[in-house]
């Protein structure tokens, strides 16, 4: 069993820094719509749930990735981002990138994947050893819906602004969504 990563006193000292953490919807947070969620009632730091929808990832209209096993994590300001088991996903499809990784303050460092017929086109992410609360996420892989094909329960997701982040935006949700023009300082 892998020993888990420590947080450093510097993160917990960037994390004690947020403004929203989702105890109080900001006055520019849209007023969710009948069988929406407000973004802004999602939490800081991150919830983790499971998904029972069916979550399914194409490329080229060829099926990747499909389950109804998805973890879902759920940050202020952002739509969702889906955590596939690697049992779900036809690995032989994706490459591990070597050459480029980067560290989430709240799950630790992630390792970046691509697809075996386009290995210069990172497609999704994941994190082998995370952080302590999200070690359920070991080694499921999360989709940048900006470069596949990405249902929830056949809905097309639309990916969320911004070249950085990964969310999938669909018909049950409101915003502002962080990402947009002039959301920087969230």
């Amino acid at each position: 069993m892998k020993k888990q990563q420590e947080i450093p006193r510097w993160l917990q000292e960037a994390r004690n820094k947020w403004t929203y953490t989702g105890k109080v919807r900001p006055p520019f947070a849209e007023t969710p719509k009948k069988g929406q969620r407000s973004v802004w009632d999602f939490p800081r730091p991150p919830a983790l749930e499971r998904e029972p929808r069916e979550i399914l990832v194409k490329h080229n209209n060829i099926p990747l990735a499909s389950t109804r096993n998805a973890l879902a994590i759920l940050e202020t300001a952002s739509p969702p981002t889906f955590y596939i088991p690697p049992t779900d996903i036809q690995m032989d499809q994706l490459q591990a990138v070597s050459k480029r990784s980067s560290f989430c303050e709240w799950k630790g460092k992630a390792v970046y994947w691509a697809l075996r017929s386009s290995p210069d086109q990172i497609v999704g992410w994941s994190y082998p050893n995370p952080l302590e609360s999200y070690t359920l996420l070991t080694n499921h892989i999360a989709f940048y819906p900006q470069r596949l094909e990405c249902f929830i329960d056949n809905e097309l997701v639309r990916p969320q602004p911004g070249a950085f982040y990964a969310g999938w935006i669909t018909s049950d949700l409101s915003g502002p969504f962080k990402g947009e023009p002039g959301t920087g300082h969230w």
